[in-house]
């Protein structure tokens, strides 16, 4: 706390260096700008905040981000729904979309199976997973976790669920580098990995 600064001033620097790659310069650099700007561009902000926690939920069916019962893609009459993309993080499904090379459906994880961090397969939506397969439907199953030991085992523990029902279970090819993250990936490396995906049978 900077003795020089309100008590406002330095509550709202704190409140930004508290975000994930802002360090303090950073924080007091945003809050001097909320400071300086206009009333209302200030209370958009909030708003847009305020709206997001309020508005923002997951897809009942994929657990995906949306703002209704079921998401966009969800929804979408032009997707193929007999090919379900797993992913661990719906920050996956965005990065995957930037391709503009999935036509197919998701499934959101939530995280992945790492037993010593306290992460179990109940921890995940891996039964609402099994659930949707398991309608007949789906005829195709591709892997999209991160090429990490975590993801890697989560794929394992997967792919023994899902192959006694009969789906055909692929993965994302390695072009993405063994330990990185599909976030980071970016869009050429993701549609190497797309279009040169592998049979996991």
């Amino acid at each position: 706390m900077d003795p020089a600064y309100t008590d406002s001033l330095n509550e709202l620097i704190k409140q930004f260096g508290k975000l994930p790659g802002v360090g303090p310069k950073t924080a007091e650099r945003l809050a001097f700008y909320i400071l300086k700007t206009n009333t209302e561009k200030a209370l958009e902000l909030s708003k847009a905040i305020s709206e997001l926690k309020s508005k923002v939920r997951q897809c009942n069916r994929c657990f995906n981000l949306t703002e209704t019962e079921i998401c966009k893609v969800c929804s979408d009459g032009k997707r193929d729904h007999s090919v379900i993309c797993v992913v661990e993080q719906p920050k996956d499904v965005i990065s995957l979309e930037k391709t503009g090379l999935c036509k197919w459906v998701y499934h959101v994880l939530n995280g992945h199976i790492a037993p010593l961090e306290g992460i179990e397969p109940g921890d995940l939506t891996i039964d609402e997973l099994v659930s949707r397969v398991r309608t007949g439907e789906v005829k195709e199953v591709v892997m999209a976790t991160n090429p990490n030991i975590e993801g890697d085992g989560t794929v394992l523990y997967l792919s023994s669920l899902l192959k006694p029902l009969g789906v055909k279970i692929s993965r994302l090819a390695r072009g993405l580098p063994t330990g990185g993250s599909i976030e980071y990936a970016s869009g050429s490396i993701l549609a190497d990995a797309i279009m040169g995906r592998i049979s996991l049978e």
